[in-house]
């Protein structure tokens, strides 16, 4: 049923300056892959095969990674070092990829929205990169399209934070239907901990219905005079029904220097182990 992809990495990545100064910051390698790799590949697990990028200005090298480098290949050809780039190449035979691109930084809602033309009228996927999951028996995303399949509405993956770090979130409140699941009826983009409705944010995996496009049309610029995704699904969510849902598995903030090296330090033990 969903097999479009969306991700939005048209941000600048200031807290990684001055290494983003000329790399986007999902290029940025997790031991020996970049971010985005980790993200489409998850992306690819799930079924979603048709990825679509919202880029910007300073973004070629992740068109570049979703492509053959024929110099590159012709140089290793029958080496040990082919094998280095089995995965990458699985994902270029295996998926499609599309590029559109954000004018202005206007928010994560306006990126959504310049992804339309590539979406179309399907339900789709929306990763950020900067969250690096690690689902416990399937991906984040392979959890949510199962949930998709059930309710058939806009899901958007959550987890608990402390109180004090609900000012970097989207914070959502609502009625519990389970252990994993609340059905949506607040959501509050960055609140201060004092004006938060629970300590459930927002991560960076969602399933949107094709209507959250004219619905985004349709919101006004909010905090920071950025067009919120936030403000949309509440929208939605109040005219008809978002799921929240506390997926199984581990995040990384990638997005945040702490997090980075944490992930790093995380699949260098893995990888490590598993050479032992």
């Amino acid at each position: 049923m969903i097999k479009k992809c969306l991700f939005p990495v048209a941000g600048y990545g200031t807290r990684f300056l001055p290494a983003t100064k000329a790399m986007p910051k999902e290029m940025l390698p997790i031991v020996d892959k970049p971010l985005v790799q980790y993200a489409v590949e998850e992306a690819a697990q799930a079924g979603l095969t048709d990825i679509g990028f919202v880029t910007g200005r300073g973004k070629r090298a992740i068109e570049d990674h979703f492509d053959i480098s024929y110099e590159l290949e012709h140089q290793i050809e029958g080496t040990g070092k082919e094998q280095a780039l089995e995965g990458i190449r699985n994902l270029i035979e295996g998926c499609t990829f599309s590029y559109t691109r954000q004018m202005n930084m206007q928010g994560l809602g306006d990126a959504i929205l310049k992804g339309e033309t590539i979406i179309g009228d399907s339900p789709f996927g929306v990763v950020l990169a900067d969250d690096l999951c690690i689902g416990e028996d399937q991906g984040v995303l392979s959890q949510m399209v199962g949930l998709f399949k059930q309710y058939r509405c806009s899901i958007v993956a959550i987890e608990e934070v402390p109180a004090d770090q609900t000012h970097s979130y989207g914070v959502i409140d609502g009625e519990k239907i389970s252990d994993t699941l609340v059905r949506v009826t607040d959501m509050v983009e960055k609140p201060a901990p004092e004006a938060a409705p629970s300590n459930l944010a927002i991560i960076g995996r969602y399933i949107l219905t094709p209507d959250i496009f004219e619905i985004i049309r349709n919101t006004p610029p909010g905090k920071n005079g950025e067009v919120q995704i936030t403000d949309a699904l509440l929208t939605q969510a109040r005219t008809g029904c978002v799921m929240a849902y506390k997926f199984r598995g581990r995040r990384f903030d990638c997005g945040s220097v702490g997090g980075f090296v944490e992930a790093t330090n995380y699949y260098y033990e893995k990888l490590y182990d598993s050479n032992a």
